[in-house]
């Protein structure tokens, strides 16, 4: 496994690497922007009561 580093130099692998994962977790957060159903900047609705009620803290001794 070492000698495929001397093939491709590890410096321009990795900037590549990291290039194609910041592109495509942008595409990704687009898409995500671009629908109805997963848009969390417009229009989102929030916890709801029900939601803050389940998260109270535990009594002491817990």
């Amino acid at each position: 496994m070492h000698r495929i580093w001397l093939i491709f130099d590890p410096r321009r692998t990795l900037i590549a690497l990291f290039a194609f994962l910041g592109v495509l977790a942008f595409t990704i957060h687009f898409i995500l922007l671009s629908t109805e159903r997963f848009n969390w900047l417009d229009g989102g609705d929030g916890a709801t009561a029900g939601a803050v009620v389940d998260m109270t803290p535990l009594p002491p001794g817990y």
